[in-house]
């Protein structure tokens, strides 16, 4: 029992420490990689490449005053940021990272590596705590008592109900052929099979643009939009409570990358597994995951910096005229597929 518990507590620790450190990388990653798309230097000053920047911007937040809006609502104002973080922290726990049926420590299978293994909704899990982390953006929008924000609040509730239907309905496809709701399961049948995003493209394009929608990225950043909202539902939120709104974005965006790998692109599988035991392909396992999410998190940079920003109504009508029907027809093929004995 304790051993158990010892490896389960070790890989939550794994698990923050990874995504935390993600931050940081990312916020370097999204400067040199918007600098080196609009032919910049970018950060070079602190350290080489200017590695060092996301320490100085962590310094700066920490040390920056902490400004409270007085007609704020201050519970709600204080709580919005908190809830963000959690909701982007929590949601890694059933996505398998790894493989790990064979091998032990202090005696405990690691069991792919997956901190909740026996979680068998893993995928209802997982959609249903992502989409609470709206409330975060709408409380916070609200209880500031600013116009901005509160516009900027009800621009991403609304986002999220368009592109939550078209996600799930990409999701539904998957489990269809899969037959399972735990992400390990998936994971296996892609090892089995093919990668879920060949016989299954259209919910691939479909999952990945929600994705990006759920994930308040350009180009579907209307929650902010400089240009229209000042900063949007986070206008009024200075010192570590912005900096814990900006920790949440790319939080979210390395579970949706790794939920985009895990659902579609095989998870850790990766060719030529089937050569390898034990610790091999368990390191290996870790590194093709790796290397997968890495991949799609540079997606995410290379997105905002290369696509302009859409009109609300352009938005709107993507959502609901363009990805429902995709992911309805996706869905459909799935159907017929299964009943053909294609997939």
């Amino acid at each position: 029992m304790w051993a158990e518990l010892a490896v389960t507590a070790g890989k939550l620790v794994a698990i923050a420490a990874t995504i935390l450190t993600s931050v940081a990388v990312m916020e370097w990653v999204e400067r040199r990689g918007a600098a080196f798309i609009q032919d910049r230097l970018g950060p070079n000053r602190v350290g080489p490449l200017g590695l060092f920047q996301p320490i100085v911007d962590a310094v700066k937040l920490l040390f920056k005053e902490d400004v409270t809006p007085e007609a704020a609502n201050k519970w709600l104002y204080y709580l919005a940021p908190m809830i963000s973080v959690f909701v982007a922290l929590v949601t890694f726990i059933v996505i398998p990272f790894g493989a790990g049926d064979d091998v032990t420590v202090l005696g405990v299978p690691l069991r792919g590596l997956v901190v909740a293994p026996d979680l068998n909704v893993g995928v209802l899990y997982l959609l249903a705590l992502s989409s609470l982390g709206v409330f975060g953006i709408v409380l916070g929008g609200w209880s500031s008592n600013n116009k901005y924000s509160l516009l900027g609040g009800l621009r991403s509730s609304a986002q999220l109900i368009s592109y939550e239907l078209s996600m799930t309905l990409a999701v539904l496809g998957v489990l269809m052929a899969t037959g399972s709701l735990r992400l390990t399961d998936v994971v296996a049948y892609q090892g089995a099979h093919l990668w879920n995003f060949m016989p299954q493209a259209i919910g691939c394009l479909v999952f990945v643009t929600a994705a990006f929608a759920e994930t308040n990225r350009l180009p579907f950043d209307l929650p902010e939009a400089e240009n229209e909202l000042v900063a949007g539902y986070h206008v009024e939120y200075s010192s570590m409570k912005f900096a814990a709104f900006l920790m949440s974005e790319y939080m979210n965006m390395v579970t949706a990358s790794a939920l985009i790998v895990t659902l579609f692109f095989g998870g850790w599988t990766f060719p030529g597994m089937g050569a390898f035991t034990g610790w091999p392909l368990f390191l290996l396992s870790l590194a093709s995951f790796a290397v997968k999410i890495a991949f799609f998190l540079w997606l995410f940079v290379w997105v905002r910096w290369s696509l302009p920003r859409f009109r609300y109504d352009q938005l709107m009508r993507l959502g609901w005229k363009g990805l429902l029907p995709l992911a309805v027809l996706n869905l459909v093929w799935v159907s017929v597929a299964m009943v053909m004995k294609w997939i």
